[in-house]
């Protein structure tokens, strides 16, 4: 009978994996408890219209992606596609906004979405959500993005850029929506089928395509960031003073938007290129309305999400490059040779240099191989012709050069090249 697989784009957390996954978390509590925030946690199955009516029935998410099921009384319910908007629930559900200890959460846990699975995108994927509410000062928005920051050094990522963006307020998009669009109009006929329905229901998300020739032509576009009110304005230069207060680098990227309705004014992601085309580690932005769309009192909010399975690939393919070798592998040939080879080997540690050697008494070419796998950069070839004359054979496998040592120099000559103490 044949054995039942996972569902696809759904995987197991084995042990060896499961270690990255805790020291991730951990090191997510310790930071945002610091700055305030509680945790909580929701259900994975909400009703649908959450969603549609939270993210936006024209996002792609409502649209395409989410996992919708009808229970036995005939209510539609959806696999959670993102976090927020089931935060935003359970605050108005709860009134926890009448706590003032109750204004600052963070949740960490599966998400759910039917598109094709690539690398770090999976159907089933996990999130670390932070979400602030009451706040509108620019100070927070700052604050958030620093907080990001902190996160990421603290669990070792690097190379990664953090782009900001501002979608003004509703009014700004009004009148920038119908600009877009007439821009869109003249290049109609040459849009993707996906552009083309969006120039009419959401002409922003046009930004996000990522066929070659939508994004060509949009090179040409005019700027949101070029359009927003004065207030606006006003919002998004404070956010840029207090970041660079807070010696956080950014880069201003007018072309980013979010792929979720409810964003307005500060938008950010933190980018990394080593992802291919889902380059974005983590990101989120304001979302002032959406309490109050969803039924709750006029509140502001802020808010980011991580995707836990690409943090956690980059950080192991980080700890594969660090991964250290030693500088000098050790190969000897024959038991009066392995003999004199151990005692090299302890000499060479206690000079401060990382150093390996075969126990095993296995062929050259079998030690040659494992020296090459460590990635060593220096091996020592002695076998007993060498021992009798009192020497050692030095490769130096970059350079693939080799010369003949006297044996009893040979740790002094060993440290001068590696720099050993």
């Amino acid at each position: 009978m044949e054995s039942i697989q996972a569902v696809k784009g759904m995987n197991d957390i084995l042990p060896g994996q499961i270690e990255w996954w805790q020291k991730v978390e951990r090191i997510a509590r310790q930071v945002l408890e610091d700055f305030g925030y509680r945790e909580i946690r929701t259900p994975a199955l909400e009703k649908l219209e959450l969603f549609s009516r939270g993210i936006g029935e024209s996002t792609d998410i409502v649209e395409k992606e989410m996992y919708v099921l009808e229970d036995s009384k005939g209510e539609k319910l959806a696999l959670r596609p993102e976090a927020t908007a089931s935060v935003v629930r359970s605050f108005i559900q709860h009134k926890l906004h009448a706590d003032p200890l109750m204004q600052k959460f963070y949740a960490i846990g599966p998400m759910f979405r039917h598109e094709r699975p690539q690398k770090g995108r999976y159907r089933q994927f996990h999130q670390i959500d932070v979400e602030a509410f009451g706040i509108d000062d620019p100070m927070l928005d700052a604050e958030v993005m620093y907080m990001l920051r902190i996160f990421l050094e603290r669990v070792g990522l690097t190379g990664v850029v953090l782009h900001i963006n501002s979608l003004g307020c509703p009014e700004c998009r009004k009148a920038y929506r119908k600009v877009l669009q007439d821009y869109l109009e003249r290049y109609a006929d040459a849009l993707c089928p996906d552009c083309q329905r969006r120039r009419h229901t959401n002409p922003l998300r046009t930004f996000d395509c990522k066929v070659e020739r939508c994004k060509e032509l949009l090179e040409g576009a005019p700027m949101l960031l070029e359009s927003i009110c004065s207030e606006c304005a006003e919002h998004f230069e404070r956010v840029k003073s207090y970041l660079k207060d807070l010696d956080t680098p950014f880069v201003i990227n007018p072309r980013m938007v979010r792929g979720l309705d409810y964003y307005m004014r500060t938008t950010f992601e933190v980018i990394t290129d080593r992802l291919g085309a889902q380059n974005a580690v983590g990101g989120g932005g304001r979302y002032n309305g959406l309490v109050k769309d969803l039924g709750g009192p006029d509140l502001p909010g802020i808010g980011f999400a991580i995707g836990m399975e690409r943090l956690i690939l980059l950080l192991q393919q980080e700890s594969e490059e660090q991964r250290r070798s030693p500088q000098v592998f050790v190969a000897a040939l024959g038991e009066a040779a392995r003999q004199r080879a151990f005692l090299l080997t302890q000499q060479l540690r206690n000079a401060g240099l990382e150093t390996e050697m075969d126990y095993e008494g296995r062929s050259l070419k079998s030690q040659m191989r494992r020296a090459d796998k460590l990635s060593a950069r220096h091996v020592l070839i002695l076998g007993e012709e060498e021992l009798a004359r009192g020497e050692i054979q030095l490769r130096d496998m970059m350079e693939k050069s080799q010369r003949n040592l006297p044996l009893e120099t040979a740790a002094e000559v060993l440290k001068g090249i590696c720099g050993g103490k």
